[in-house]
């Protein structure tokens, strides 16, 4: 419980920041705070609910192009770790060996590649350990 009590309370000083900055006057009354606080809560909710019936209608669309994106990311990044990990040494050692008059290509930065690989691990792990819990996330996420 002291977890949701510091959330609903940075949201509801989020609540009053923005309110004080629009209209210039403070909330004072804790009755309002909450009021607001439970507002703003309403909404998140219905925008998480109305992103998952977005993702549920990618995921379900025929085309390729619009289902598949993720997937397509997921093979970009595989890709590009078995690049720079494993081809691209390979190839280094074998131009070293057979041809070392030539350049080899320069590695990839992946910096950028990290977080969304993690990313996508992460949920993934996330998912995994629900289904091997018997958790049905999406049944929750419902309602």
């Amino acid at each position: 419980m002291g977890m949701v009590d510091f959330k609903l309370s940075d949201i509801g000083d989020t609540i009053r920041a923005v309110r004080e900055a629009i209209t210039g006057e403070k909330i004072q009354d804790p009755a309002e705070m909450q009021r607001l606080a439970n507002d703003l809560a309403t909404m998140e909710a219905a925008l998480r609910q109305g992103q998952m019936k977005v993702n549920e209608a990618e995921a379900a669309h025929p085309s390729i192009f619009v289902a598949g994106w993720r997937p397509w990311i997921g093979w970009v990044a595989g890709m590009a770790l078995a690049w720079q990990y494993i081809a691209h040494p390979m190839l280094v050692w074998l131009l070293a060996i057979f041809a070392p008059d030539l350049t080899p290509p320069p590695a990839l930065d992946l910096s950028g590649l990290y977080p969304l690989i993690l990313g996508m691990l992460g949920i993934g792990a996330m998912r995994s350990y629900d289904k091997k819990s018997g958790v049905d996330t999406r049944a929750v996420r419902r309602g």
